[in-house]
């Protein structure tokens, strides 16, 4: 599938889970898509990589030079570290809501959906996540499901790094297909 001309922000810091982060920006970048990865501070973020710490990601945009109105979709990578860490930080979050109020796609994997939880945007959805936080997200109000990928009016959840290529499938689906006009509000 070809999305050229679209641009998508993968929003992480230290600790994102490696593959989450790498396998989607990847296969988006071969569809055609334009990938910023924005994060807290300018340089580089360190991944881990399942038991140990990863490789470098650089930097393209802090959240202070990253606007919402710049993106057709973001990408949420979990890791335990991660979403714990950009769930503290209050310009991650509305940058997440922005994105969403805009009708625009949301994806998170694994621990990720933890942000929606924070933004509220978990609340009524059908949703998916790693099964250590399954009872958060039910506790949300989102219904959750045993789903390898759920997709609710563009909001979509995975439950983790074994399903990234049918996560990135679904990502590049609903990119193509655009603004999700019809969305409830959270």
């Amino acid at each position: 599938m070809d999305i050229k001309g679209k641009k998508i922000a993968i929003l992480a810091t230290n600790g994102f889970e490696q593959s989450e982060l790498e396998v989607p920006r990847d296969r988006l970048k071969q569809a055609g898509a334009t990938v910023d990865i924005v994060s807290l501070a300018p340089g580089e973020i360190k991944g881990w990589d399942q038991k140990d710490w990863g490789r470098p990601v650089k930097v393209d945009k802090t959240l202070d030079q990253a606007a919402a109105s710049e993106y057709d979709a973001i990408v949420l990578p979990g890791g335990q570290i991660n979403p714990d860490l950009l769930r503290l930080e209050p310009k991650a979050l509305k940058f997440i809501k922005d994105i969403f109020d805009a009708k625009k796609i949301v994806a998170a994997v694994c621990h990720a959906p933890w942000l929606l939880i924070e933004t509220g945007i978990a609340k009524g959805r059908k949703m998916t996540s790693y099964r250590s936080i399954k009872t958060d997200v039910a506790n949300a109000g989102a219904d959750w499901q045993d789903a390898e990928v759920v997709v609710d009016q563009g909001v979509i959840t995975s439950r983790n790094p074994g399903d990234l290529e049918a996560f990135s499938a679904k990502i590049i689906e609903e990119v193509k297909e655009g603004r999700h006009l019809q969305r409830s509000a959270a």
